[in-house]
């Protein structure tokens, strides 16, 4: 499809900065919902991508899902003349605060109070296996829940 090399230089930028980029399949839509592109164009150039093994596609619920391979993100670096030091968002880690303690007090040398949930785990020496001597379970027939149509 023909399109401006201005749209699509957008388009390429939008999935580049992101690293991953979500189209509507609705191809008479004027606008794209992010790029101020026609949706159809972001689709095509998209799907362009796609064929030549830079951007993966997941389509789910009438909604295209488009992610950055490696190989396109070296592809859009020379397109796009950045340098190599910039990557897309997915790939930058982000500072995750602390995961808070929860329980009270911090354990000591390995010892850790037996609570409430432990006490079911307790061994009392003799194992049971099986049921009781006195369950005697017997058979009625009928097809499963109810009993046979008569």
């Amino acid at each position: 499809m023909l399109m401006p090399k201005k749209n699509r230089k957008l388009i390429y930028e939008a999935i580049f900065r992101d690293g991953v980029l979500v189209a509507k399949k609705d191809y008479n839509a004027s606008k794209h919902q992010d790029i101020p592109i026609p949706n159809l164009q972001v689709i095509k150039a998209m799907q362009s991508l796609n064929s030549r093994g830079y951007v993966k596609t997941l389509f789910s619920w009438q909604y295209y899902y488009y992610t950055l391979t490696d190989e396109g993100i070296e592809y859009l670096r020379e397109y796009l003349h950045l340098p190599a030091e910039v990557f897309p968002a997915t790939f930058k880690k982000s500072a995750r605060p602390a995961a808070p303690r929860f329980g009270g007090r911090p354990e000591r040398d390995g010892f850790r109070p037996r609570g409430e949930r432990e006490d079911y785990r307790r061994d009392d020496g003799a194992k049971k296996e099986g049921a009781a001597g006195d369950f005697k379970p017997d058979f009625r027939g009928g097809f499963g829940r109810g009993r046979a149509p008569q």
